[in-house]
């Protein structure tokens, strides 16, 4: 037998009469088989393929079997394992009325019609679980009545494969969809309402609904008059997909309520007049599309709304959630009535070169502090306090910049409140941006890296009278760390570490007192300026020195001269979360002459005052950051001068060597003044001229008559810099 039906085709109307339909059947003994009054059954592939119809109570469990239509009734149960269920004609594949089935294992549902029908009657509802399985109907995947529910799970499909086809149809049920796909030539979903059911529900998690050519879900109004809200939740990775790139459609009167959490959409809400939708971005969640006449968005906790063209939505609640207008290059305006929440974020875009900025209208009352993220620049900003980022009509909403300030060019600005209603940027109380910083320590680092290669004869060599008119070979390592305070013009923290290398000789004349050598190296400092802003300094070095030391009076000179090449590299955080580069090379000529007596005193002790000047040239350079912002340096001068005395104590080891500690204490003073640099044709001054004082100590040792080694630490403090460590070691070989 064969259910016959006729009737309307309106929505209301279907489900109505099919919740009270007295079923007619026609005979065909040959293709049916009845279940009634709790008998079951259980089939497998061995048995033909029938039409099973159960009446109350009844059962059937297919495993691996293969059957034409199933219809159960008042309380039956379906069962389906690996079964392939093909209906014939019109029928629906599985067709349940107050009863439920669970297909599974990879079980196949098809039917020309509908797949997979879940019916309420006057009594009780129905309820299906698909898991694994694939429902397929020409006109629609699945329907679902009043207080119906169908369960999706572990890969379940429900597809309507037709070209104005439907992959579910429900009124007033709830559907929920776990690692499953809905799919419909037309529409993935479509939801009737009305004012009687008030549990209407679509919940998806980690599953994909998709309309081929038409909205991935539409809400209809069953009477057009109902007040009671559809309730959509779109979870945990779920992706929506409309062929007319609409999302969520509201017809009808009808009236959504959409949460997004945790998943990542693109495409539009649409929602017709008469009709209403609140939609709730949630833990992370993006939505990417318009809003077209949405009453209520909410966006908390990281979830945001990305803007694709000029926007405007009636209520906006910011909770830690944040509207993106678009993308870089793109401007748009964001028109709403009432804002509210806290903590929220405006991702906006602008170009103050042109006079581009995206704007936020409020046009009645705003409540909540906010924050404003505009993109960064490298070029200067046009009339940067003069257009209006923020408009609010009435209320007590603060806005502030995201990062405390936006970099433009060679400043960073802060948000600042102009008159009642406007927020600008704050021109009045600006600071230098990151990129700035950045160009001013490069070029403010080089003598200090100079320095710290060169150093002292004792430094730089050890204690040379150890191996006295010996020609020989030395290396050192070393590494030392600065902090420059801002009264040098821009603050940053200094690390470097090299080694030097060199080989020098006695000269024929001069009774072996004057020793004439080489040397080279190379060293790398890295620049913090806070903010996540670093530099770099590659320095490679060659020099030549001269050393006079005379045993009998202890009185020494040295001198020495280096070129350097130093490579220069900029990596700037920017307020927006980007990064820009930027490098350069120099090149660099300096010298240092050192003069100083060795006097011993009793017991093998000895004092060794000493004075110390050192000059350094650095040329200027002109570079840009690849986001625009264009610097130039002049040449760097430094003059260094340092008066010390050096005491310590000579002690004889086992099988003639010898331990020298000492101590160190010297005044230093820095005599060049200011360095320009120019940024966007902004002029900045940096100075690190002063005085400090600088305290080290030290051991050199004499291992055999060809090898002596020594180690020194250092530290140096001023009212501009800092030394808070530095140390090297070393070692001669004489032959």
């Amino acid at each position: 037998m064969r259910l016959i039906h006729s009737f309307p085709v309106t929505p209301l109307a279907y489900w109505l009469k099919m919740a009270t339909l007295t079923p007619l059947f026609l005979v065909a003994p040959s293709a049916l088989a009845d279940l009634i009054d709790g008998r079951s059954k259980t089939i497998d592939g061995s048995v033909p393929a029938e039409e099973y119809r159960l009446i109350n109570a009844a059962s059937l469990t297919a495993n691996g079997a293969t059957t034409l239509e199933i219809n159960a009734q008042t309380g039956s149960k379906v069962t389906l394992n690996g079964t392939a269920v093909n209906a014939t004609g019109a029928a629906n594949g599985v067709r349940l009325s107050a009863s439920e089935a669970t297909i599974a294992n990879k079980s196949r549902v098809v039917s020309a019609n509908t797949g997979l029908s879940l019916i309420r009657t006057v009594t009780s509802a129905s309820s299906a679980t698909v898991s694994d399985s694939e429902i397929i109907g020409g006109n629609r995947g699945a329907t679902v009545s009043a207080e119906s529910q169908l369960t999706l799970q572990s890969g379940a499909r429900v597809i309507g494969t037709n070209a104005s086809s439907i992959g579910i149809e429900a009124f007033g049920s709830r559907i929920s969809a776990t690692d499953s796909t809905i799919m419909g030539g037309q529409n993935g979903v479509r939801l009737f309402s009305n004012d009687s059911i008030t549990d209407d529900a679509l919940v998806l998690n980690n599953s994909h609904v998709e309309g081929v050519s038409g909205s991935a879900i539409v809400i209809q109004s069953a009477n057009q008059t109902n007040s009671e809200q559809v309730n959509i939740e779109v979870n945990n990775g779920s992706t929506l997909k409309g062929g007319n790139g609409i999302l969520l459609e509201v017809l009808n009167g009808a009236a959504a309520n959409f949460a997004v959490n945790n998943s990542h959409l693109v495409g539009d809400i649409v929602v017709a007049d008469g009709s209403s939708a609140e939609v709730l971005l949630d833990r992370a969640a993006t939505l990417t599309g318009r809003l077209e006449n949405v009453e209520n968005l909410t966006v908390n906790n990281d979830a945001r709304w990305v803007m694709v063209g000029d926007g405007s939505v009636e209520n906006l609640s910011l909770n830690g959630g944040g509207v993106q207008f678009g993308n870089p290059g793109q401007y748009f305006n964001l028109s709403v009535e009432t804002l509210s929440g806290t903590g929220g974020t405006f991702y906006m875009h602008n170009d103050f070169t042109t006079g581009q900025v995206d704007t936020l209208t409020v046009s009645g009352n705003a409540t909540g502090n906010h924050l404003v993220a505009l993109d960064s620049q490298g070029t200067e900003p046009v009339g940067a306090g003069s257009k209006a980022v923020v408009h609010i009509g009435s209320g007590d909403a603060t806005f502030a910049m995201a990062g405390g300030a936006v970099d433009l060019g060679a400043f960073s600005y802060d948000l600042i409140k102009q008159g009642d209603n406007d927020w600008v940027l704050d021109t009045a109380t600006r600071v230098i941006s990151p990129g700035t910083q950045s160009v001013m320590a490069l070029f403010n680092a080089a003598p200090t890296v100079w320095y710290g290669e060169l150093s002292t004869l004792r430094t730089r060599m050890g204690e040379v009278r150890m191996d006295q008119g010996k020609a020989g070979g030395w290396m050192r390592a070393y590494g030392n760390k600065y902090n420059v305070s801002d009264s040098a013009g821009v603050a940053y923290k200094q690390t470097q570490q090299g080694i030097s290398f060199g080989a020098d000789a006695p000269l024929p004349m001069g009774d072996g007192q004057w020793l004439i050598g080489v040397l080279g190296g190379y060293s790398q400092s890295d620049l913090d300026m806070s903010r996540g802003t670093t530099g770099e300094v590659d320095s490679y070095y060659l020099g030549a020195y001269t050393t006079w030391l005379d045993a009998q009076s202890g009185y020494y000179f040295d001198g020495v001269v280096k070129y350097n090449r130093f490579q220069n590299e900029s990596d700037v955080q920017l307020s927006d979360g980007k990064k820009t580069k930027g490098n350069y090379d120099t090149d660099g000529i300096g010298a240092s002459l050192e003069f100083g007596r060795n006097i011993k005193l009793a017991d093998d002790y000895f004092v060794e005052p000493y004075a110390q000047l050192s000059g350094v040239m650095i040329d200027g350079a002109d570079y840009d950051l690849d986001n625009g912002l264009a610097a130039k340096g002049d040449r760097v001068h430094s003059l260094l001068g340092k008066v010390g005395t050096t005491v310590g104590r000579n002690f004889a080891w086992a099988q003639g060597k010898t331990v020298q500690p000492y101590l160190r204490a010297a005044y230093v003073h820095e005599f060049a003044k200011n360095s320009d640099v120019e940024v966007n044709d902004n002029r900045f001054s940096s100075d690190l001229s002063g005085s400090r004082g600088e305290f080290g100590a030290g051991v050199a040792v004499a291992m055999t008559d060809k090898v002596s080694m020594h180690v020194d630490l250092d530290y140096s403090n001023g009212d501009k810099l800092e030394q808070p460590w530095g140390f090297n070691v070393g070692a001669r070989y004489s032959w």
